[in-house]
């Protein structure tokens, strides 16, 4: 596994991480009740040897900008090795939902050159990185918003392309269950974005993939 022994992995995003955890920052018995938690569960029972800590300190409603706000007192003051970031999903949404307060919407532009200076000042600092695109439960890509968030979706790819971080395509993890099961009645309240339990276990699975977790590890 990509994630080495003794590593702090801090994962920040907006409420699809946030999900409940504790404050200042949720860790242990306050981690959240989303994809946080089921990788750090996952990680604790089949990776024991690797004591590795899992910190949250995603923060519900932000948008990119408010983690630049934050991203010394959320990242660099916990010193992680490993630093995942999810976030882009209410810098689209809010476009959607809230068309004439255009003072929160965050556009392409302004996502992707955030989003980048982050990589870029995070990376010297940290053994790793990681970067989860955007998404929206629905297989319709014409739709505005689920058209949009592919956009952003690329944006992600392109950095991490050109940063050589490690990407999860989330969309695509979604997408591929379309054939067997509606891809709304995967969120809470069926409003294609939160995540129920089963959207969250597609998450923490995309992401562990990611780093290379071998699910048929036998404990030590």
């Amino acid at each position: 596994m990509k994630i080495e022994k003794n590593s702090t992995l801090l994962m920040i995003g907006d409420s699809v991480t946030d999900c409940g955890r504790g404050r200042p920052v949720g860790q242990y018995w306050e981690i959240g009740d989303g994809y946080v938690s089921l990788v750090d569960s996952l990680l604790q029972t089949v990776y024991p040897d690797y004591n590795i800590r899992v910190l949250n300190t995603g923060t519900s409603g932000d948008q990119v900008k408010h983690l630049k706000a934050r991203w010394e007192e959320d990242v660099f003051k916990h010193n992680p090795d490993w630093v995942s970031i999810m976030i882009g999903i209410n810098d689209v949404w809010r476009q959607f939902s809230h068309p004439l307060e255009t003072d929160w919407h965050v556009y392409l532009e302004e996502y992707e050159q955030t989003l980048r200076e982050l990589v870029q000042q995070t990376l010297p600092k940290v053994k790793g990185l990681i970067l989860m695109t955007p998404y929206y439960l629905s297989t319709t890509t014409e739709d505005p918003m689920r058209a949009t968030m592919d956009i952003y979706g690329e944006a992600v790819k392109r950095i991490a392309q050109e940063t050589g971080v490690i990407v999860v395509d989330t969309q695509a993890a979604f997408d591929a269950l379309s054939a067997y099961v509606y891809p709304a009645s995967l969120s809470n309240g069926w409003d294609h974005v939160h995540p129920n339990q089963n959207g969250h276990l597609v998450l923490a699975r995309s992401f562990l993939q990611a780093v290379q977790y071998d699910w048929s590890r036998s404990t030590p």
